[in-house]
């Protein structure tokens, strides 16, 4: 009989690294059936999916109550998938409120549990290793230091390396992407990422709008582009866009028929308001766009990681709802919260977080930077320790040597 896999996936990043697990499986062994939640991409690469991630996108604490009864429709579904035909090892990707709630009663079933892509135990509510020694049977973590962390506590782990690795590479160059964007390669060109889920996107995407223009109005020269994550509607991305757009012609209308500013211009008042952004939007092209990027404006997250893979100096940038930002506060230990500073054990890219990303501190943190040569050669210094410091390319693969050594 072919082994049988189930692989839980449950939001854009774990399924795109499942994707890749998944392949590397098939490899080893071509015959093995895999099924799960996922997403696109891990149907693609052939898994037959029992619940797709885009009813799991959910963002903060507030939006888990919010859709309760949602979750706990799903969690059931694949509970009773697993009962009528139970695999023989079930794989966890990240999304740890989910997963570990699933792995307590899979445990129970006496199916075998590997964890792929651990939970930031290591930021906060680190009492879940207990629960992950109880409920875990393999570890295969993507960060050296998570490894002896959950050694420590008696949980088998093994680091094999992050799997940006084997696919942050440019397809094309700088300069072809660029003429292709209709953008120059002659001027210098800053990059925003917004983040992959729509909520997060709507809280940080106007943030970055108006720090670009506030960088436009200091450095006239400068070019931008927006990268769209695959799953969101272009016409997300061209709304805010035009609202943006539409709330700059306003203020710049009402500063010029401000009769105090008209009689102060002269003496040199400024006149906010009435620069244009014009912007490029990109798409399904995120190591081309990066590669391109001479520096970037990056919402919290993995995109941290694939733009310090690129070499790219960036801001970091995030904000949530305030009731998830105390919840938020209460629990995370670490004094940053970028996994690109994480990595590097200290601040290496400036973070502006809640309260602190106003587009003004923005503006002026990338202009500065961008002004230094010398702080550019040492941010480019702290982000090549960081990608070597993530291993060597081929994690996907060793993830799959242990899954299959593991089922037999």
């Amino acid at each position: 009989m072919p082994k049988k896999i189930m692989i839980i996936a449950g939001e854009a990043s774990g399924d795109f690294h499942s994707s890749s697990l998944i392949h590397a499986l098939k490899k080893i062994n071509p015959g093995i059936e895999i099924s799960g939640m996922g997403g696109q991409r891990m149907r693609e690469a052939g898994a037959r999916l029992l619940f797709d991630t885009s009813e799991l996108s959910i963002i903060g604490f507030t939006g888990v109550l919010a859709n309760l009864r949602k979750i706990k429709k799903v969690f059931n579904g694949l509970l009773e998938a697993i009962d009528e035909r139970p695999p023989d090892a079930i794989v966890l990707v990240d999304y740890p409120g989910f997963n570990l709630k699933l792995a307590r009663e899979i445990k129970k079933r006496k199916i075998p549990v590997i964890y792929y892509i651990s939970p930031q135990v290591w930021a906060w509510w680190k009492g879940r290793i207990k629960t992950i020694g109880r409920f875990v049977d393999k570890m295969i973590v993507v960060f050296k230091f998570e490894e002896a962390l959950y050694r420590d506590s008696g949980v088998d782990a093994s680091f094999v390396g992050h799997p940006l690795l084997d696919i942050a590479h440019p397809a094309v160059s700088r300069e072809d992407f660029l003429n292709k964007s209709g953008l120059s390669p002659q001027r210098q060109t800053i990059g925003l990422v917004p983040g992959s889920r729509k909520m997060e996107v709507e809280r940080i995407l106007p943030i970055l709008l108006e720090s670009a223009r506030l960088i436009k109005e200091k450095s006239p020269d400068t070019q931008f582009a927006l990268l769209k994550a695959p799953g969101l509607p272009g016409e997300f991305f061209t709304n805010a866009i035009a609202r943006s757009n539409s709330s700059l012609s306003l203020r710049g209308a009402q500063r010029r028929s401000n009769p105090l500013l008209r009689l102060l211009r002269p003496f040199g008042a400024r006149n906010d308001g009435d620069v244009s952004l014009p912007l490029t939007l990109c798409e399904n092209q995120t190591y081309d766009f990066l590669n391109a990027c001479d520096f970037a404006l990056v919402a919290s997250g993995t995109a941290t990681l694939e733009t310090a893979i690129m070499q790219k100096p960036m801001l970091l940038v995030y904000k949530v709802s305030f009731l998830n930002w105390l919840i938020a506060r209460a629990l995370i230990k670490l004094p940053f919260i970028g996994l690109v500073n994480v990595v590097a054990g200290k601040k290496i890219v400036p973070e502006f977080v809640q309260y602190k990303a106003k587009p003004r501190l923005i503006a002026e943190k990338a202009l500065e930077i961008l002004g230094s040569r010398e702080r550019l050669r040492e941010v480019k210094a702290d982000l090549e320790k960081v990608r070597q410091g993530l291993g060597a390319p081929g994690a996907s693969r060793r993830a799959a040597e242990i899954i299959s050594r593991f089922i037999g």
